[in-house]
């Protein structure tokens, strides 16, 4: 082997190398905080800690509060309903069948078996899936004669 392609493989495994020589205290600072400090600080469930923290966690509570809705809405009892089983919804599916078309396959009269006994020609059926196909809840099948 060439002398340049031992020393260029020897630098390159170097420089690999040395990409692992980086500390863990410059990758990821900790501020001189424990990890247990940093789990209280941010797990705290009181409100009045939240209101004398800094105005960036009060801007994330005011953010999170403003997200939060009561459970007796009437907005959210109707959206519970509509997934809410019952008999009305029952009848109608939610998940409806996509369409399975059938194919219609001609087979021609051929000899068949260890003694060659003529079969004639005939037709037979056979869906294109196998197994049935649902739509997800508020999708449709495509209309009739579309293919994308």
């Amino acid at each position: 082997m060439p002398r340049a392609a031992v020393a260029t493989l020897t630098l390159l495994g170097l420089g690999l190398l040395s990409g692992c020589a980086t500390s863990k205290d410059e990758l990821m600072p900790t501020n001189g905080m424990t990890m247990q400090q940093l789990w209280e600080q941010g797990s705290t469930l009181d409100g009045a800690s939240h209101r004398t923290g800094s105005p960036g966690q009060r801007a994330v509570d005011a953010a999170r509060s403003a997200l939060r809705r009561p459970l007796g809405d009437d907005a959210m009892r109707g959206q519970q309903e509509s997934y809410t089983r019952d008999a009305a919804n029952e009848i109608h599916s939610q998940f409806s069948r996509l369409p399975n078309p059938d194919l219609v396959m001609f087979v021609y009269p051929h000899l068949a078996g260890g003694e060659s006994v003529p079969v004639p020609g005939y037709s037979t059926v056979f869906p294109l899936y196998n197994t049935a196909q649902y739509a997800m809840p508020g999708e449709g099948a495509r209309p009739v004669g579309r293919t994308r």
